[in-house]
């Protein structure tokens, strides 16, 4: 039993985990962050992919500010750390995850889509680290994801002066790989999802546990792993039925 700050539904082998709180603004608080800590643990057999998206207008506004309770720098520390635990289990976690987003894509939210492996975007979402003008910093591991996501001197800016990037900009400069009509986001997440649960197992583990660790690496580490990953991943029974149906013209080619 999952707590009621998501909603959770399952399609065939697709997770949908809904953020819960319209009337907050999808604004995540502790119970929500450790429901979907839970989701991650407690992942159905045959699940294959997951989508992360908002109910009501927005997809989150961020951390509950309402819930912040005053902590020592020890305290802060250990709370930080919890939504490292939970993002993590989000990237690393059993299955590739989508995130949904429209509407706000702020704070916390965007830690939170940052740490899902495809953004899908629609003409509503727009974007903001808001901490800088709240006097906070981010502590839900913006300061890791979206950097590699937008470069350092955009999330810089982004936290000194405030600044929003709307739906358009945001995909441009790498918040988002798709952006679609308003209210056309979860049906094109939907989309992707199913060519995701098409691919063979191992390929989908290469690509959320691997790949990130390969290029984390040094030069002759990366490499070492990716030639480790190409071997195990080519050895698997489906793997070799898959090029053999290629071969014998049973499979499409690219942009067929």
């Amino acid at each position: 039993m999952y707590s009621d700050t998501l909603k959770i539904e399952l399609q065939d082998q697709i997770l949908l985990i809904g953020l819960n709180r319209p009337e907050k603004r999808n604004a995540l608080n502790d119970e929500a962050i450790l429901a979907l800590e839970q989701v991650f643990d407690q992942m159905p057999p045959g699940i294959k992919c997951a989508i992360i998206y908002g109910e009501g207008k927005h997809f989150s506004s961020g951390l509950d500010l309402s819930s912040i309770k005053e902590r020592n720098a020890a305290q802060g520390v250990y709370h930080s750390r919890m939504w490292h635990r939970v993002m993590d289990k989000v990237q690393f976690g059993p299955v590739p995850v989508i995130a949904a987003i429209h509407g706000a894509c702020v704070g916390g939210g965007l830690e939170l889509a940052s740490a899902c492996h495809i953004r899908v975007a629609d003409a509503s979402t727009f974007y903001a680290l808001p901490e800088g003008q709240r006097g906070i910093f981010v502590g839900g591991g913006a300061a890791v994801r979206v950097p590699k996501l937008i470069g350092m001197a955009r999330m810089t800016d982004m936290m000194l002066t405030g600044r929003v990037y709307p739906a358009e900009e945001g995909y441009q400069i790498g918040l988002s790989q798709y952006l679609v009509d308003e209210g056309m986001g979860l049906d094109k997440s939907m989309e992707l999802a199913q060519k995701i649960c098409s691919n063979v197992g191992m390929t989908n583990f290469a690509l959320v546990q691997v790949l990130p660790r390969i290029v984390e690496a040094g030069h002759d580490n990366g490499l070492m792993m990716e030639a480790l990953m190409a071997s195990i991943a080519q050895d698997a029974p489906e793997a070799k039925q898959r090029l053999v149906d290629f071969l014998e013209g049973r499979a499409k080619k690219v942009g067929e």
